[in-house]
């Protein structure tokens, strides 16, 4: 399944990066610098990304925020998300995101998750589906959007086996985006403020419990193909459950062709409260065309 979304996406770049180059000259800098997640697609153009996180962690963070060691536990989320604009004014954009994970237990090493294997300690499969719309909401305001969502579990269970796979509570979720690049072309801020209400299973730890997770990147461009960056997110939960986290990272993107790029994050969970810490991989491709 990996390979197959991988070649299409290499594909469609070959495919419609011809069509695209008169319109990369009419933009100022790539689709790295443009096409932020702040920015709207126009009526007809298509933005598909698959975005891969593998999450390890052997560290437990109690309600006091002192850590202690634990058995090492592994979570992949692959999601894809496809959207495209259907307005008149470029202001509004229509989507899904769909979600798989694999997770195991046991103190596995971290890429037991791609294991083939059927075991006691490991669980997978597609977890949730979304609906989603993206709006500009000031017309001259084109630096600023917001992503409403409506994430669907697609699973019974929360835990079978003493293996999480993940949350059977729907989430609504809004997440507001802003960016701005320094006149020198050369860096951007970013900035991203992520809310999500889950509800709907009393059975789900998440259950009636809000979450607000800020994040800030600064992104460095040294050519028109490749970005630097840096990042530091935090996570609050409320409600029924509270934790917490912070985490810091830095990454790198390279437009591969006019319409194809690659992303490359490292994050570490450096503090929480009742929450596990860890150091998260993440690669995604994105083609916009």
């Amino acid at each position: 399944m990996k390979r197959i979304s991988i070649f299409l996406l290499i594909f469609l770049a070959h495919t419609v990066g011809f069509s695209q180059e008169e319109e990369q000259e009419e933009t100022q800098g790539n689709n790295l610098q443009v096409f932020t997640p702040s920015k709207l697609l126009n009526k007809g153009q298509w933005d598909i990304k698959w975005f891969n996180n593998l999450y390890t962690e052997n560290k437990f963070a109690d309600n006091n925020g002192d850590s202690r060691p634990k058995a090492r536990e592994n979570y992949f989320t692959s999601t894809l998300e496809v959207f495209t604009g259907v307005s008149d004014n470029n202001r509004i954009n229509v989507g899904t995101i769909v979600e798989f994970r694999s997770n195991t237990v046991g103190g596995r090493q971290a890429l037991s998750v791609f294991s083939l294997e059927d075991t006691a300690t490991d669980r997978k499969g597609i977890s949730s589906i979304a609906p989603a719309i993206k709006i500009q909401p000031l017309k001259d305001v084109g630096n600023f959007s917001f992503l409403s969502a409506l994430h669907i579990p697609l699973i019974d269970n929360e835990v079978e086996n003493g293996v999480f796979l993940d949350q059977t509570a729907w989430a609504f979720q809004n997440r507001f985006f802003y960016d701005y690049t320094f006149p020198s072309g050369d860096w951007q801020l970013f900035a991203e403020l992520n809310t999500e209400y889950n509800f709907g299973n009393e059975d789900s730890f998440a259950n009636n419990t809000f979450g607000l997770t800020p994040g800030v990147f600064l992104s460095y461009f040294p050519t028109q193909e490749v970005t630097v960056l840096g990042f530091v997110q935090h996570l609050q939960r409320f409600g029924d459950f509270t934790q917490d986290y912070s985490a810091l990272g830095f990454g790198g993107k390279y437009q591969i062709t006019d319409v194809l790029n690659l992303e490359v994050l490292y994050s570490n969970f450096v503090r929480g409260t009742d929450n596990g810490l860890g150091q998260s991989f993440n690669l995604g491709l994105r083609a916009l065309f």
